[in-house]
């Protein structure tokens, strides 16, 4: 795996052995990425990033080589949470990020005081085989932890072709489906902002 653009363009970065964590691919990264690019342009201090189900934190690390100010990255693997630490520690990072290392359930769920701005973009990549992880956390960003959620934020979910998602998860509705090989982006918005995208 690298870092397809920006500040750490073309660094390479490490994935955690065996099947347990699939890392999303370099094309489709490049893929999300053209798509979010205006929108973290956008920002004039910065986008935040939420990454859920991070694993090696590639897709995080890649928001911030393309200007994104804060990263927040969710994961409660032991494995991929050490590869991630190694992929941050590799690139110098420091600072810009931060790790929780739970489940995206307790996260999301975890009373907490609405942030003045909140995430601009979340992006969510559950394994596969486990369908149920997807409506809970889509759920949930459409319910209870909607206020993690800035105006006109976006909410991505990466997922297999063939596995169909919801059109609409609470106060989130999909706006745009991107197939590329065996995998799918699925963009959501909250509300209103669904019918402007």
């Amino acid at each position: 795996m690298r870092i397809i653009a920006g500040t750490f363009r073309s660094r390479a970065l490490e994935a955690p052995a065996g099947l347990a964590t699939r890392p999303t691919s370099d094309r489709l990264r490049e893929t999300l990425f053209n798509v979010l690019a205006p929108r973290i342009r956008s920002h004039t201090g910065g986008a935040a990033f939420l990454d859920l189900y991070a694993g090696s934190g590639a897709v995080g690390i890649e928001s911030v080589s393309r200007g994104v100010a804060q990263v927040t990255f969710v994961e409660r693997s032991p494995a991929a949470l050490k590869v991630l630490r190694a992929n941050l520690a590799r690139l110098g990072l420091t600072e810009g990020f931060r790790i929780h290392t739970e489940s995206v359930g307790s996260y999301l769920r975890r009373p907490r005081a609405a942030a003045a701005a909140g995430f601009d973009v979340v992006f969510l990549d559950p394994p596969y085989d486990a369908a149920e992880e997807y409506a809970a956390a889509l759920g949930l960003l459409g319910g209870p932890a909607a206020g993690l959620l800035a105006a006109g934020a976006v909410v991505i979910a990466e997922h297999r072709r063939k596995q169909r998602l919801e059109v609409r998860y609470g106060g989130l509705e999909r706006t745009r489906l991107l197939e590329q090989g065996d995998a799918a982006l699925s963009f959501y918005a909250a509300g209103t902002v669904a019918d402007a995208e």
